[in-house]
């Protein structure tokens, strides 16, 4: 220091002999980030929140075709959700001039929607696409909607085919749940030499969807038109497995012969110019949807969006919580580990709160409690995790829509986007991690209007970690629920009897390490 000191004093003697003022003492300070957000981003169409105020007769879609009113009406729908009432008609304007140019001849925007779970978002894209193919001639694949697991691509693809019936449309999933060779089959056909497509609308999986391109087993792209990303933030974390540059590959593949001098070939667009533009080419519009799209500009970039135009009913820098009209009351719940089994049993048998749907964050934990559950007795409880097959969740799924389950036992498998009729109660048996994984669980309940509880079981440890999360996201906020120790007691010898007999099923030494 003394060191120091003597240096500095000889450097400002000199400074006052030259004249000069030698500046110093700066101190390097991180600077923090800041994020300039695209103006797409931070201005966005803003879509209403709260659905039952905000219902839109169908009549008022004047872009709507009289078959679709048709079919919406014989299926029970007589208003449109907030969401579908402003995608639905800027899908379609995209498309009022045909396949083959946008508006003002132009390539259409791409289009990407953040609203909440159960706001109506799979029929915001189902029935512009399914109103602009019926126009269609020739049978080639122009819409493909990728999705991040099975039961949600199953969702998605009986949407697609029940609004689709009495139009010459098809339908075909591709996501494992038939072999290979059949999803082949179903997807072209070979006649005198000549590949005919049997599929205008794919459903897919990112998996499986690879298969199909690198194996070459007859899923034509060429004609593609629509590219719907559903559950898009999941998509796009998941884009290490490169699926979509595969797709935008096999969309620009360039033909030989006759087919690369047709009207219809397509070069991966670059900067747009007038040469560009000459003659039309087919436009890939991109159809983004999730409840909470990333504002992270860098990821976004790897969709490789064209003036992308977004639609938003969660204005926000942070992912927001919010269910579809804002109707879930949130709790947190403070207990100890042992004891949340118990509370559990508690919630059902005395509180009388069922159907539960209740997320673990392991599939071994998940498989344990239910294993208790059903050792107790006096409920109907399933599990909802990757130890079951396609059609064993298919089956659970169905039996708990109907009431002959009490508590659906799940992973995060099920709480991306599949829609659960019923569904009056969530609770995070263990806390999530990431404010998005909070969000997609406790979307599950007070779906498309209605309203839900959502309770959240907190160690000590956890709470105030937990409740900043939740916090900082915008919650409206959360409350605290104490369930007292005199109101377990009933339950508690027949509980630790059970344990025992756990313990003895699964043949570890020590019950409490279950949970």
């Amino acid at each position: 220091h003394r060191r120091r000191r003597r240096r500095r004093r000889r450097r400002e003697n000199g400074d006052r002999k030259s004249g000069y003022t030698v500046l110093g003492g700066f101190e390097n300070k991180p600077v923090q980030k800041v994020q300039v957000l695209p103006q797409w981003l931070a201005q966005p169409d803003v879509i209403h929140r709260d659905i039952k105020s905000n219902l839109v007769p169908i009549s008022d879609i004047p872009e709507l075709s009289a078959l679709l009113v048709k079919k919406l009406q014989n299926n029970g729908i007589q208003h449109l959700f907030p969401v579908q009432a402003e995608v639905i008609p800027a899908i379609l304007e995209s498309a009022q001039q045909g396949l083959l140019i946008g508006r003002g001849g132009y390539k259409p925007r791409d289009i990407c929607v953040s609203a909440p779970t159960g706001s109506g978002k799979t029929l915001a894209f189902v029935i512009p696409v399914i109103q602009v193919l019926m126009e269609r001639v020739v049978c080639e694949v122009r819409a493909l909607a990728v999705l991040p697991t099975k039961e949600l691509a199953q969702q998605v693809c009986k949407v697609f085919a029940s609004h689709a019936e009495g139009t010459a449309l098809r339908v075909v999933m591709l996501a494992g749940q038939r072999s290979f060779a059949a999803e082949q089959a179903s997807l072209s056909e070979h006649r005198g030499g000549i590949r005919r497509s049997l599929a205008d609308i794919v459903v897919a999986t990112p998996g499986r969807l690879v298969d199909h391109i690198n194996k070459n087993s007859g899923l034509s792209l060429e004609h593609l038109r629509f590219l719907i990303i559903d559950e898009a933030d999941r998509m796009i974390d998941s884009m290490h497995q490169s699926w979509l540059s595969q797709v935008v590959k096999a969309v620009y593949r360039s033909g030989s012969g006759a087919e690369a001098l047709s009207i219809f070939r397509r070069t991966e667009p670059a900067c747009v110019t007038a040469a560009s533009l000459s003659p039309p080419q087919m436009p890939l519009q991109k159809l983004l949807f999730s409840a909470t799209l990333t504002q992270n500009p860098e990821k976004l970039q790897q969709l490789g969006l064209h003036q992308p135009r977004l639609f938003s009913s969660i204005h926000s820098h942070s992912s927001t919580i919010s269910s579809s009209n804002g109707s879930i009351t949130e709790y947190y719940v403070p207990c100890t580990l042992s004891k949340k089994p118990l509370l559990i049993l508690h919630f059902i048998l005395r509180m009388k709160l069922s159907p539960i749907l209740c997320f673990t964050n392991s599939r071994e934990t998940a498989h344990r409690l239910y294993l208790l559950v059903q050792l107790f007795g006096e409920i109907q409880a399933a599990e909802f995790s990757s130890r079951l097959s396609p059609s064993e969740r298919k089956k659970t799924l169905k039996e708990f829509e109907q009431g002959k389950i009490q508590l659906l036992i799940s992973t995060d498998a099920a709480s991306r986007g599949i829609d659960i009729d019923g569904v009056k109660c969530v609770v995070n048996y263990d806390a999530p991690q990431y404010i998005r994984t909070y969000i997609h669980r406790i979307g599950r309940t007070a779906r498309a209007g209605k309203t839900g509880l959502a309770f959240t079981f907190l160690l000590g440890v956890q709470e105030k970690n937990f409740l900043q999360m939740v916090v900082e996201a915008g919650s409206p906020g959360i409350q605290k629920q104490i369930v007292k120790p005199e109101n377990l007691k009933g339950m508690e010898a027949r509980y630790e009897q059970t344990l025992q007999e756990l313990a003895n099923v699964i043949k570890v030494p020590s019950s409490n390490t279950f949970f």
